[in-house]
Parts: C-alpha cells; structure tokens; sequence
C-alpha cells in the first residue's frame, strides 16, 4: 500500500489528527490480511498533496500496531541538507529495532522546487547529493564502527553509529524512480527500484529488463548488500460493480495527478494560501475528470470525453475494478516481471470505509492466489540471480570501506582544554575527578 497522507481543503480541526489514524487502521488490516509492506513518502511544505513531513514517527507509530507487515520509506530524502546521514542511519535503524526488522530503506532526492529550494539545494546538483548522502547514510548503518569521510556534500568524522539495524547489513534499499534513467540508476547501485510513475504492465516490461540487463552487466553494489527488485505503482479500488469501484476511486488518484502537478510542473504556490482541492473540482468536469462523468462514461460506451478511461489498459484507471478485473491487471504486471505492486487508494478524498471494504473484498477475492505462488517465485528468483548478485558485490570496490585510523580518539572538551596547557596539572585534576567518580563520591560541586 501507499500513503501521502493527503489532507484537501478546507480544512477542519483535526484533519491531521483523522488522516493519520484512519491511515494506521488501513496498515492494521493491511497486516491482517497478508499484504506485504505499507511505504509511506517524506515530503515538505507540499499542502494538501502530503502532510507526510516526519515520515519516521508514523511508521514507528505503525509498527507497534502490526506484526507481520513491512514498514518502507517511499522515500526518505537522503539528500544531506535534508537529512543528514548519520541522522537518516539512526532514524532507519531505531525503526528497524522497533519493527523487529521489517525496514525497507526506500531513498531518494526530491524535485519540487517548494522542497529543495527551502533547503537551499541546487537542483542540478541533487543527484550527486543523493548519491553520497545514501553511500555515507549506508556505511553509518553497517560499519561498527563508521571510519569516517570528508567529500564534497558531507565531512563527518568516525563515528560509532548506534543503535545498529536488526536486518544486516543494513535493511534492503531502493530509490525512487520516475524515469528509465532513474531505473538504470537503481541497477548500476544494485538497489531496488521504486517506480512511481503511474504505467501499464506492458510499459513496465521494457523497465523490468532494462532493469535487470543492467544489473548484471554493469551494477556496482553502493551498500553491502544488493536488493534486486522493481516495484510499480498502481491506482486501486475493489468493488463487486466495476463502475462503483471506479466512482469511489477516480477522483482521489486524479488529485494525486494535479497536485502533483502543481508542485512539480506547472504551478504557483503560495505558502498558506490558495485551495489545491477547489482548484482541482472547478477544472476537472471540463477536461473529463469528473467521477460523475466517468460513471456515465461506464455505462455508455458511446459517451465520450472521460479521461479515466475504461478499457483495462489503462495506467491511470490502474486496478480499479471487480475482483475479477484486479486479479486480471496484476496478473500482468505478474507475467511482467514486476516484484512489488503498491497499491494507491488513500487519496483526496476517497473515504475510509470504502478504503476498509476494498482491502477486505481484495484479500478475499484476490490476494490469495498470488500469495500462493510468492514463495516459490522468490525462492525461484533467488536461485536464477545469484552469480548476477555475487558479481555485483564482487565490483564492489574496497575503498569502499577505508580503514579507521587506530589511533584516532575523541577527547572530552576539557581533555582537549588539558592536552593544551603544559605541566599535566589539568589532566591530574581530570584523573583524580575520574576515580573520584568510580569510588561513588558525589562530586558534583566540583563540576560548578
């Protein structure tokens, strides 16, 4: 599943409060039900389209109400003026402790302006950014301890960074990906590739073998560990009527689509200002996103000027459907080679209740059958890629890892006030406030 925590205007007291527990009841069931992770995005200052800005506390609010579910960055911003690695490697490993190691480590670099400007990142930059954010982010979570860097983004001494990750190495890691060359970028770090452009199975087949042709011949493992997996994106909404389905669900995964928009391509925001929702309703009738139209649409075939179009091969209409229509559309990403198909439904407005009823018709009319088959076909993947993940640790070079200085120390403060003064007087008193301390005495008054 897939969570922006979208909050539309207007907004009401408590409209926070109510998307975030109706989003921790859907991981619940979710978790019940047998689907297999909940990613949740880390966005900033995005109003309306993601009130997801601590993206880290909710999963950590999520774990403790789940059992069996994956808890996955979609993405955390590795950027280090964003996060900075250190931080982004003990936020990851503290969850992962919490979860009892159900972390994935989704990375990425963000581009709407409202974001990167705030943080005064260079967009031409950001790639370069990411890269060395995530490479140092990686290394704080598997070396015990970190040996410390100093590149051109980040300058961070050795450092011990604790706690550590259950899952070692590190948790599995991906990275976001819109583009093909964002896909091939996944495969040249040995990472997974979090595909959140919105496409039909059939355009995802020529990712899923860019993908993994890449891998084998030129990926390069960024971490200690390789995660050889794609995953896809897809709007959702189950119903026994097909047309019902589509009217509960297309036009929050439309919203998904202007707001998105707006941030990224084509708007002008004003902090605290404006009504992304009420802008998104008075042009969506005129250019067919109306879900009144779509309905009517559904129901005569000759009716033409809706956008959400009915045939199945639509990206945007996605797995909206019946039972029968879902099971369809996954069982091509299926044959595709796609690893992981991420549900979007908790979007816009879309309500909670029909949210509940379309994941409890779905783990009964559709997840069984594909969760039949999931171990076998992991086991069976597994099998088939290891020369090709051997290889790409094997590339992996040693300079990766440099060695710590074995003479490095971190003296306290007034170690460092003593180390400067001649005569050794300092670090006597240090010595004997030392032992003091070990001995029980309450020495308190000496510290004023």
């Amino acid at each position: 599943m897939f969570f922006e925590h979208q909050v539309p205007r207007p907004w009401e007291p408590g409209d926070d409060a109510r998307v975030f527990a109706e989003a921790l009841e859907q991981i619940e069931l979710a978790d019940r039900i047998g689907i297999n992770c909940a990613w949740l995005v880390e966005h900033h200052f995005l109003e309306e389209y993601s009130h997801s800005s601590a993206p880290e506390l909710f999963l950590a609010a999520a774990s403790q109400r789940t059992k069996q579910i994956r808890l996955g960055h979609g993405i955390m911003h590795t950027i280090p003026a964003i996060n900075h690695p250190a931080r982004v490697a003990e936020r990851i490993a503290t969850l992962d402790v919490l979860s009892g190691g159900r972390v994935e480590f989704g990375t990425g670099e963000g581009s709407a302006a409202a974001e990167l400007d705030a943080f005064d990142v260079d967009p031409a930059a950001k790639r370069a950014m990411w890269e060395e954010g995530t490479r140092v982010a990686l290394r704080c979570l598997s070396e015990a301890p970190f040996t410390g860097h100093a590149g051109e983004y980040v300058r961070l001494a050795p450092r011990n960074v604790v706690p550590k990750p259950i899952q070692r190495p590190h948790p599995p890691v991906w990275v976001a990906c819109t583009r093909r060359d964002s896909i091939l970028l996944a495969a040249r770090h040995g990472i997974g590739a979090l595909s959140f452009a919105f496409a039909d199975p059939e355009e995802a087949k020529q990712w899923v073998d860019d993908y993994y042709t890449t891998l084998a011949a030129e990926g390069v493992a960024i971490g200690d560990a390789v995660n050889a997996n794609l995953a896809c994106v897809t709007s959702f909404f189950c119903h026994e009527d097909e047309h019902e389905a589509v009217r509960r669900g297309a036009e929050g995964v439309n919203f998904i689509g202007y707001s998105l928009g707006h941030y990224y391509v084509f708007g002008r925001h004003k902090p605290g200002a404006g009504d992304l929702w009420a802008e998104y309703r008075e042009r969506r009738a005129e250019k067919g996103f109306d879900p009144e139209v779509v309905a009517l649409a559904a129901r005569n075939a000759e009716t033409l000027g809706a956008k959400v179009v009915q045939q199945e091969g639509s990206g945007l209409r996605g797995a909206m459907g019946t039972p029968a229509q879902v099971r369809e559309y996954l069982r091509r990403y299926e044959a595709c080679g796609v690893d992981q198909v991420i549900l979007s439904c908790t979007a816009g407005r879309n309500r909670h209740d029909h949210i509940m009823e379309s994941l409890e018709l779905f783990a009964r009319e559709v997840l069984p059958e594909f969760a039949e088959r999931d171990e076998r076909r992991e086991r069976d993947k597994a099998q088939r890629l290891a020369p090709v993940v051997a290889a790409v640790m094997a590339r992996k070079p040693a300079a990766d890892h440099p060695p710590l200085d074995p003479d490095y120390e971190i003296p306290a403060y007034p170690r460092q006030d003593a180390d400067r003064q001649e005569g050794g007087k300092f670090h006597r008193w240090l010595d004997d406030y030392r032992e003091k301390i070990a001995a029980g005495e309450d020495v308190s008054s000496r510290l004023a």
